[in-house]
């Protein structure tokens, strides 16, 4: 069996690669692509960009497509650029009989509102991440003659027992948030359900598709906690928590909890009159609060196919893992917002 990785460097790529290798028997062939390249065990490949290396040509027996941008900030061209095209490129390369495991996100699912930050732009979808892995959704669902497999993770953090993970992005920027000052508030409801899965998880829910017997229709994992998710309060207070008893191991002082601010009275009374006096560094700081917002704040969880069991303690591991990390960031000295003259 020849499976092709693609984004093999990524966080779930790396973490699939990982497991395949140790599930998979010697009939297998594992194959890994990437943009850059960690090292010559890789094949270079620019998807969507570069023409199709010869180490990468088909037939293929299963198409594991990891690689994606998972920037929130990405325009509706950027999106199309950095996401459906390299989709379109995987496709050429898949044959009828070609099992296509697909990543997706789960918030391709839920409550599409048009006034939630640039929902106007991306169709009710938060931002072009979001946007552009549904479209590539009804692309792969629509185009693909093949078996297909699309997996659904919400936000992706450290592995369960060790918190291990091959990058820090997305909800790792609230960890230094939280310790830097930047975050002085956090934006939301204290009971709206948070999801967050482990990656180890993840990568299960893929090596499975991609080693077991291919489905003879379209078929979708969710990855969540579904009923049993954290809800934001208590995201915020573990993650401080687990923060502060790295910090007393250290000889470093305890972080504040921030208060939580409700969607409502943040946009209609804090908001339009912090910002005279916010200055650059903080007004970013808002923005990233606000795309937190739309994660954080759900009013129903996910139905899950694959329930993620305490996500707590997941979240807990992997605090701990990047503040081991990151010791420099996890032990800096808060720095308080404090107000700049009115402009």
């Amino acid at each position: 069996m020849r499976i092709l990785v693609t984004g093999a460097t990524g966080v779930v790529g790396t973490e699939a690669v990982e497991q395949l290798r140790t599930a998979s028997g010697p009939e297998h062939r594992l194959v890994r692509t990437a943009r850059r390249p960690a090292d010559s065990t890789l094949v270079p490949w620019d998807l969507g960009r570069g023409p199709v290396p010869r180490a990468l040509a088909g037939p293929w027996d299963v198409i594991v497509h990891t690689a994606a941008s998972t920037r929130w900030t990405m325009s509706r061209e950027e999106a199309l650029q950095a996401n459906i095209r390299p989709l379109r490129a995987v496709l050429e390369l898949a044959g009828a009989d070609t099992h296509l495991v697909h990543l997706s996100t789960a918030y391709v699912g839920g409550v599409r509102d048009p006034a939630d930050l640039r929902g106007e732009e991306f169709e009710g979808y938060r931002n072009g991440y979001e946007w552009s892995k549904a479209l590539g959704e009804s692309i792969v669902t629509a185009e693909h003659r093949g078996p297909l497999t699309i997996v659904r993770p919400p936000l992706v953090v450290g592995r369960r027992s060790d918190g291990r993970i091959a990058r820090f992005s997305g909800p790792y920027s609230l960890f230094s948030a939280l310790v830097s000052g930047l975050a002085a508030v956090v934006i939301g409801e204290p009971d709206a359900h948070t999801e967050i899965c482990p990656v180890d998880e993840v990568g299960q829910a893929v090596v499975a598709a991609a080693l077991g017997p291919a489905p003879g229709r379209p078929r979708t994992e969710v990855v969540a906690a579904g009923r049993a998710c954290l809800r934001l309060s208590q995201l915020i207070d573990i993650t401080c928590r687990t923060l502060n008893a790295f910090r007393a191991e250290h000889g470093a002082e305890p972080i504040a909890t921030p208060p939580l601010v409700s969607v409502d009275s943040w946009e209609r009374f804090f908001l339009p009159l912090a910002r005279q006096w916010l200055s650059p560094v903080q007004q970013q700081a808002v923005d990233l609060l606000a795309m937190f917002q739309s994660y954080t704040g759900m009013s129903e969880p996910f139905e899950p196919t694959r329930p993620v069991a305490d996500p707590g303690a997941v979240l807990a591991a992997s605090v701990r893992h990047w503040a081991r990390s990151r010791p420099r960031q996890a032990l800096a000295a808060p720095n308080p917002w404090t107000l700049l003259p009115s402009r």
